[in-house]
């Protein structure tokens, strides 16, 4: 089972090192990683993205990363509602004539060309992994050159009202 795992931990040197030796010892697969400082600056804020056999391996999981003494909070985000992102950069090969086709399939994609060689394009783009990854499947025939991808970083989306806590009006009682 793929999960989405964040954990809030101190920014402090060594907490990265902890968890990845962590998560090896106990044989848990890194698909992904992302971290960064919150709006707290000595606080930090990961995104895992771990491979997991079962629910007893991921309350495992959980229950290790909180003994943890440098962190704060886990939670597992994987079923929740959930913003998520991922950036990828890709270098592709690119002579003059086919840059006009190469921005026609990058533009539905909402991805920008961020620097221009002789014989190459850069292309930036940011959304969920599965566009990354479509994306990246409609350039490999242009020939890759170069790729590199940031993994997913997400949080919880903010409190959507449920519908029996929206005010009901009508325009028929008036």
């Amino acid at each position: 089972m793929r999960r989405i795992i964040t954990a809030t931990v101190q920014n402090r040197s060594g907490v990265l090192n902890r968890i990845t030796g962590l998560l090896q010892k106990r044989q848990f697969n890194i698909e992904s990683i992302s971290v960064g400082r919150t709006e707290t600056e000595s606080i930090s804020k990961m995104t895992l993205v771990v491979e997991v056999e079962d629910n007893q391996k991921l309350e495992q999981l959980t229950k290790q990363l909180n003994k943890q003494i440098d962190v704060l909070k886990v939670t597992d985000i994987t079923d929740k509602a959930i913003v998520a992102r991922e950036l990828a950069l890709i270098k592709v090969v690119s002579a003059g004539q086919l840059r006009n086709e190469l921005q026609g399939i990058i533009e539905p994609f909402r991805a920008s060309i961020i620097d221009v060689s002789k014989d190459s394009l850069s292309i930036q783009v940011t959304g969920k992994p599965e566009k990354i990854e479509a994306l990246i499947e409609l350039l490999r025939p242009y020939g890759i050159k170069e790729l590199a991808r940031t993994g997913m970083t997400a949080f919880l989306r903010g409190h959507q009202p449920q519908s029996a806590e929206l005010p009901s009006y009508s325009l028929l009682n008036r």
